[in-house]
């Protein structure tokens, strides 16, 4: 997926590099071109996260035990190139990677040509890490559309590269509907590695799972038993500790090693969608949809396909942004975005209204 968006990356560079006179190669101005406009950012910010929580015991006497949640951070890092909408207002007089700006998942922006985003934040809460990470190259003509995107969100567990070719049909200047062929990359969602070991009865045969794993089970007599890791540590010495604390452990791992061992999934397919963009000082409204209705079985034993049984199923996603002034003093809005693919869904949104005294 890297080697994919490095190479789209260079697309825009091989074009703009073309002349008429070979003798005399303008990649500098190309470069230049390409990133004219643009904005490089990296910030880092953070703040205190939830209050430390005190835990008392009294097994051995009176004690307590603070158990302390790291602060809260988020680094970012980036490059864009995306025209703003007449609704985005650069209250910021730096960019620092932590906006929202609903605009950028619309399949269509402000402008016609070559847009781009490469961001990429390391963030903490809670005490939780995750990772994200968005890039996307698009070039949008009157009667076309390509596009290639890599996302990952670490909070929404999603992760897939997406690469469009679509034909355009405009209704005047602010209505167009698009469909065309689509590539999308991702891991084995569907699978369930659990599924072997799956009982007759639903549940899962968990100890032997683990024994598999390299867990063992010393009996001692009545009432003394003891769990012991691959590497021999006892780490239950109840069926009750085992079962709640350890065996959802050895689950985990497990899932996530044989998942690990399964190769990127493609899927091939059609893609039908809309953008529909109005804007003046007191009335905006934005709104993009995203269909996936067809899929090519390409016979993977791990594609998303074989999952659904064979049969086909549909993937979608969009966005609205919607905002209305009453007068000089009231206005209201609401914003957000939806996306459900391969059954796994992620959304965000905004609602809310401003009475201004005058």
């Amino acid at each position: 997926m890297k080697r994919i968006l490095i190479l789209f990356l260079l697309l825009p560079f091989l074009t703009f590099g073309q002349t008429d006179k070979p003798n005399k190669p303008n990649f500098g101005t190309s470069v230049k071109k390409f990133f004219k406009y643009s904005t490089f950012y990296g910030a880092v910010s953070g703040g205190n996260s939830i209050s430390d929580v005190d835990i008392y015991s009294v097994s051995n006497g009176l004690s307590k035990e603070t158990v302390a949640t790291p602060f809260d951070y988020s680094a970012a890092i980036g490059v864009r190139k995306i025209a703003r909408f007449g609704y985005e207002n650069k209250a910021n007089t730096f960019y620092n990677g932590t906006e929202q700006s609903w605009g950028d998942d619309a399949t269509i922006g402000k402008v016609n040509g070559f847009e781009f985003l490469f961001e990429a934040d390391w963030t903490r809460q809670q005490g939780r890490s995750f990772f994200n990470q968005h890039h996307f190259l698009r070039y949008v003509h009157d009667h076309f559309i390509v596009k290639m995107e890599y996302l990952q969100n670490g909070v929404a567990d999603i992760q897939y590269y997406e690469a469009s070719q679509r034909y355009r049909h405009k209704f005047g200047k602010k209505f167009s509907l698009n469909a065309g062929l689509v590539q999308r990359v991702s891991p084995a969602y569907g699978y369930d590695p659990l599924e072997t070991w799956r009982l007759s009865n639903g549940n899962i045969h968990y100890t032997s799972l683990a024994i598999d794993e390299g867990y063992s089970v010393n009996f001692n007599g009545v009432g003394d038993i003891e769990y012991l890791d691959p590497s021999g540590e006892v780490v239950a010495t109840s069926t009750e500790v085992w079962e709640a604390v350890v065996v959802p452990t050895v689950l985990s791992d497990y899932v996530e090693k044989e998942t690990n061992k399964i190769d990127p999934q493609w899927d091939h397919g059609l893609v039908i969608g809309f953008d529909f963009y109005h804007f003046t000082k007191d009335f905006w409204l934005h709104a993009w949809g995203n269909a996936y209705p067809l899929h090519l079985d390409i016979g993977s034993e791990y594609s998303y396909i074989q999952f659904n049984d064979g049969k086909q199923w549909l993937d979608y996603g969009g966005g609205l942004v919607f905002g209305y002034k009453f007068n000089k003093s009231l206005g209201f809005f609401a914003e957000g975005k939806y996306n459900k693919y391969w059954n796994r869904q992620w959304h965000a949104f905004s609602i809310g209204m401003n009475y201004i005294i005058l």
